[in-house]
C-alpha cells in the first residue's frame, strides 16, 4: 500500500499505533483506505490521484504522506471505544482538512502529477480571463 508502518513514526508512537488499530492489520488498512479516498475526493479533479498513490518511496510527496497518516490515525481513533489520543487527532485531521482544502481552492500548490484527459492534455487547469481597465477619454 502507499503508507507503510515506518511512515507512521513522524506522527505517533510504535506502542500507541499498535493499541489505536487494536493491533488488527486490516482495521489498520480500511483506515488508510478510507484516508486516501477522503484526500482523493480533494485533489482528483486538479491531479492524478492514481499516480499519487501508487507512488513507492521516496517518490511519495511528504506532505500527502503525513496527511494520510494523520486521517488514518483520526479514523481509528474514532472506532477505538477509549478514544485514546482523541483530541491530539482531530487537531491534525483538521489541520489536513485545511491544507486540503487550500490545495482544492489553488493556493496551495503540491508538487502533485496533474491530471490528464485521454490526449495527455492537462484538465483541471484554471483558466484566468479579464480585459484591459476600462479607459475613460473625454476628447
Amino acid at each position: 500500500m502507499f503508507i507503510t508502518e515506518e511512515d507512521y513514526k513522524v506522527v505517533i508512537g510504535e506502542a500507541a499505533l499498535r493499541v489505536v488499530s487494536q493491533t488488527d492489520t486490516t482495521n489498520r488498512q480500511n483506515a488508510e483506505a478510507e484516508a486516501i479516498e477522503e484526500i482523493s475526493g480533494y485533489l482528483r479533479p486538479k491531479f492524478d490521484c492514481a499516480a499519487i498513490f501508487a507512488a513507492e518511496g521516496e517518490n511519495r510527496n511528504k506532505q500527502i504522506v503525513m496527511y494520510t497518516c494523520d486521517i488514518a490515525l483520526y479514523h481509528m481513533v474514532s472506532s477505538n471505544s477509549a478514544r485514546m489520543g482523541a483530541e491530539t487527532r482531530k487537531e491534525r485531521y483538521d489541520q489536513a482538512i485545511k491544507w486540503l482544502e487550500k490545495v482544492q481552492a489553488g493556493t496551495v500548490t503540491p508538487d502533485l502529477p496533474l491530471a490528464e484527459d485521454e490526449d495527455g492534455q492537462q484538465i483541471g487547469q484554471k483558466l484566468h480571463w479579464g480585459s484591459a481597465k476600462r479607459l475613460k477619454n473625454i476628447w
